[in-house]
């Protein structure tokens, strides 16, 4: 989470500066394991492996805190929507803390950064006439005596063979087609259940259209030098031959950024212009100097992660406001998007609470790392994916605790034998490793793996990156197995050190290629190891250290003693995992009825 201590980091002229952003969770609820794989925890492995190459990385993320979903959240539990933010965001923060995700400034955007920020980026779009005044049409709800902001409004959504009759006033979450509240069929506010009427009320708008030569003159060439992931390409592509429209800014609504307009200062910001801009506000709170990182587009990348559902608004949106603003802004160069995980046999819903949720995988007793693994390796990157009960077991017993813990639980517990038995947590010598057949074959493979490896997270593939790391697992299994080195410790002493030292080597190796995806399980690994968590591989040469790790031999020296060794995982048993799949079964709220 937010260091909070030591001297804020700047770009570094002469170094790679990495901006890492992840779309700002929102306040209403706790975030569901949906939420989590589609931004921070995938931010957070590319930040974290950023930082083993050496990078300058920045990664800066918070709570999105402002608009109707608030203000709906508020009144159903009778309090403020400040003290709902309050709630949420300390939420939110332990939740991600028990995750390790690894932020370096976890912040929220009811600040007055955000509305400083936000009002200058208004005001400057405002004066290179980018904005326009329109009257629309509104719902207005009679008994509520307000014009219904989007998601005061739910009926059936519009678009033919959805049929989802709860449809929000903004989005339809079944077919994801962003809407008006006036498109709905059979409206009725969420507040009284009364229907609402049709009512003129003015606001304003950004003038799409207007910016569509500079937009797409943007999106072309960030989508090709920035390898913008495929459904990025796809969503952002049909939004502009759909045509782009001017898109309200404004809504009706207390909760919000104000208006800096005399005609509209009783209105706030449409959430969608503001939350955006929270990334750089969220910055503004970490550092006085947030403009060098924000306003450098020479000097730093920016990399964002995101959900499905949040992409034009990243694409499009986002980027128009700063490009009609005139200024040099620190425009995206990489977006990283997933498709839904979806739960079981239906969705994950945070509204709806319906799944597991961040709270509910801390109190299964799994560790942190078995969650982020089985997320991961099952990242919605192409399609949808859905989490099990069951694929969570599979995973974990036959990846986690049978290959990779199986091979790194061999190596250690021989060397730790005593004397006789093995080498007494003594590295011992391999004076003939160049010249073992076996050993140079494994180092080969290892080595092309780990070249790989680097390939596929540098071009954000990170589903790719974790299966390529356990591939090297696989093949420490396989030379051990090969090798028969509980045969080689009487009859052939001088190949059973060679292939004690490589497999030791592959150890160290997997510990550090892991660490942006296991983050304890590398601690835990390097503390077997008697080495320094902070001994990190660096990948930082121009060969991505792939050279060294051809003589996995020479990674850990000779003569050096290993700490206290035990297994890095236990069996997930059927009955542990029928009991979860019971426990989590049904919304939130049926959940709570049943335990009372």
């Amino acid at each position: 989470m937010s260091s909070g201590k030591g001297k804020a980091k700047v770009p570094v002229a002469g170094r790679r500066n990495v901006l890492v952003t992840s779309a700002l969770p929102y306040v209403n609820n706790v975030p569901h394991l949906g939420n989590i794989i589609g931004c921070v925890l995938s931010a957070d492995v590319f930040a974290r492996y950023c930082r083993l190459r050496g990078h300058n990385v920045l990664y800066v993320c918070g709570t999105d805190e402002y608009g109707t979903a608030t203000e709906n959240k508020a009144l159903e539990e009778g309090c403020s929507p400040l003290e709902i933010c309050d709630k949420y965001h300390a939420i939110h923060k332990e939740v991600y803390e028990w995750f390790n995700i690894s932020f370096d400034h976890f912040g929220r955007t009811s600040t007055p950064q955000q509305t400083e920020i936000c009002q200058s980026i208004f005001s400057k779009l405002l004066d290179n006439n980018w904005l326009s005044e329109n009257t629309m049409q509104q719902l207005y709800c009679e008994s509520c005596q307000r014009f219904l902001a989007d998601r005061f409004v739910v009926g059936s959504c519009p678009v033919e063979g959805c049929g989802n009759d709860t449809a929000r006033g903004d989005q339809c979450d079944r077919c994801g087609r962003l809407l008006n509240s006036t498109e709905l069929i059979d409206p009725r506010c969420k507040v009284c259940e009364g229907i609402p009427i049709v009512r003129d009320t003015d606001h304003l708008f950004l003038e799409l259209p207007l910016l569509k030569e500079q937009l797409e003159k943007y999106i072309d060439e960030a989508s090709a030098t920035g390898s913008w992931s495929q459904n990025a390409v796809r969503i952002t592509d049909a939004w502009l031959k759909e045509g782009l429209r001017p898109r309200c800014i404004t809504r009706d609504l207390k909760w919000g950024v104000p208006v800096p307009h005399e005609k509209y200062k009783d209105k706030v910001f449409y959430v969608w212009f503001d939350a955006p801009i929270g990334y750089i506000s969220i910055t503004a709170c970490y550092t006085p100097e947030w403009e060098k990182w924000w306003k450098n587009p020479e000097n730093v990348e920016l990399y964002q992660f995101m959900g499905k559902d949040n992409v034009p608004f990243h694409t499009v949106m986002f980027p128009s406001a700063l490009l009609g603003t005139g200024e040099n802004w620190t425009l995206m160069k990489n977006i990283s998007v997933t498709e839904y995980l979806n739960y079981e046999s239906g969705k994950f819903s945070k509204t709806k609470g319906i799944g597991v949720f961040g709270n509910d995988a801390k109190a299964t007793n799994i560790p942190a790392d078995v969650w982020r693994y089985y997320l991961l390796s099952n990242r919605p990157e192409a399609s949808d994916a859905v989490f099990t009960w069951g694929g969570l077991q599979i995973k974990h017993n036959n990846e986690l605790l049978k290959n990779l813990g199986n091979f790194i639980y061999r190596v250690l517990s021989f060397i730790a034998k005593p004397e006789g038995a093995g080498y007494g947590s003594i590295i011992p010598e391999a004076p003939n490793a160049d010249i073992h057949p076996l050993s140079q074959s494994l180092a080969e493979t290892v080595g092309n793996l780990i070249q790989q490896y680097i390939d596929a997270m540098d071009k954000v593939k990170l589903k790719q990156g974790l299966k390529i790391a356990m591939a090297i697992s696989s093949e420490g299994n396989a030379y051990l197995q090969e090798s028969q080195f509980w045969k080689l410790y009487k009859q052939d002493p001088a190949s059973c050190t060679t292939v004690m030292k490589t497999s030791v080597g592959v150890v160290y190796l997997l510990a550090c290629l892991l660490e942006p995806f296991m983050p304890s399980f590398s601690k835990d690994v390097l503390q077997q190891l008697n080495l320094s968590p902070n001994e990190h591989i660096s990948f930082a040469d121009e060969k991505g250290e792939s050279d060294k790790a051809k003589r996995p031999w020479d990674l850990i020296p000779s003569n050096h003693r290993i700490g206290e060794i035990v297994p890095l995982f236990t069996e997930l048993k059927d009955d542990a995992v029928a009991s979860f799949r019971e426990t989590f079964a049904g919304s939130q709220a049926e959940r709570n009825a049943r335990a009372n």
